[in-house]
């Protein structure tokens, strides 16, 4: 069972959703009994929250509009930016998030000034779409970023395509890029800086001795780690030359799934990973730029076999998924 302090706060969060709680739902989620509960509410009213009762089967609480919480003590591009960020979180690549960001929202709303709640109106017709793939334990971050913040070695069993490997690093940052979380450490077996997905992390870590810090492979982290993940993070890594500028294939493609070069004023290189071949095939072809594959294997293979459903489909020739062995019959033929 919590203690007093620690479960008054947690009864005070609960209530601070908006919605009315049937009394013996608060107490089996705060694990007390109905009498317990009632001790605690009354506790919370002598701090002049004003909690109302209820009718109904076994009765409820809620908690009403209250002037006398605590000021918040954030300006108004402050608020609003917490605000927002609160709302995006519940797309987040981080477990359970979703509940906890709502619940801190409604929270933040009790404090706003009206003003600031006519701001932010527009944006309750915002939804987040549901993060695809693994992600991750918050408590899991926050243990790693506790060994960042100490300068502590971190152990940990690191698994990718069902193998696991022990690792020991020093770890360095945690950076969020797209939909994946990620640990950059110096590797102590491997002694080279290595970039590790956090959700490939096992549950198994230990916190080791101190070391101390070794200079940044670079100063700009957030490139860095960019340019070693690519599209390596992803099960396919596909290569292909785009029929466009760099400038312009790299305004089609999101940064945290792929990477740009040129080749010359109207090619480039596309590095581009995904999970999934049909969805990588259908969204390379829905680029709009003509292109050549020439990795990985089952992608061309993918696009073959999606390129003849499209045609009988339509009833004509293919007209994208075009690859190496299979490219538009008017097309000019480019030197590699």
């Amino acid at each position: 069972m919590l203690e007093t302090s620690a479960r008054l706060l947690r009864l005070l969060g609960l209530l601070q959703s908006g919605r009315g709680w049937p009394g013996t739902e608060l107490a089996a989620k705060l694990g007390v009994s109905p009498r317990t509960l009632r001790r605690d509410i009354d506790k919370l009213r002598t701090l002049d929250y004003r909690i109302e009762s209820f009718g109904g089967l076994g009765g409820g609480y809620l908690l009403a509009a209250c002037s006398t919480v605590p000021p918040m003590l954030l300006d108004d591009d402050e608020a609003v930016a917490v605000a927002i960020s609160l709302r995006t979180a519940t797309a987040s690549a981080t477990t359970d998030i979703a509940e906890t960001a709502l619940r801190a929202l409604a929270k933040l709303d009790q404090l706003m000034p009206s003003r600031l709640r006519h701001r932010l109106r527009p944006f309750d017709a915002v939804v987040s779409a549901p993060v695809p793939g693994p992600t991750v334990d918050p408590a899991a971050l926050a243990e790693i970023a506790g060994a960042i913040r100490d300068l502590r070695r971190l152990r940990f069993g690191y698994v990718v395509d069902g193998t696991e490997s022990r690792r020991e690093v020093e770890p360095y940052r945690l950076i969020h890029r797209g939909r994946r979380w990620y640990l950059l450490g110096w590797d102590l077996a491997r002694q080279d800086w290595r970039t590790f997905r956090a959700d490939r992390i096992g549950t198994e870590r230990v916190i080791g001795q101190r070391f101390v810090a070794r200079p940044l492979p670079s100063d700009d982290i957030a490139a860095y780690v960019g340019r070693r993940v690519g599209s390596g993070s992803f099960r396919y890594a596909a290569v292909l030359t785009m029929v466009g500028t760099a400038e312009d294939v790299v305004a089609e493609v999101p940064p945290s799934l792929g990477r740009v070069e040129a080749i010359d004023d109207s090619t480039c290189r596309l590095w581009i990973g995904s999970d999934d071949l049909d969805h990588l095939a259908v969204w390379i072809a829905a680029f709009g730029f003509e292109f050549t594959i020439h990795e990985p294997p089952e992608l061309i293979e993918r696009a073959r076999v999606l390129a003849g459903r499209l045609a009988r489909a339509t009833g004509g020739q293919p007209i994208s998924l075009w690859t190496d062995e299979a490219r538009r019959p008017d097309s000019p033929p480019r030197d590699r």
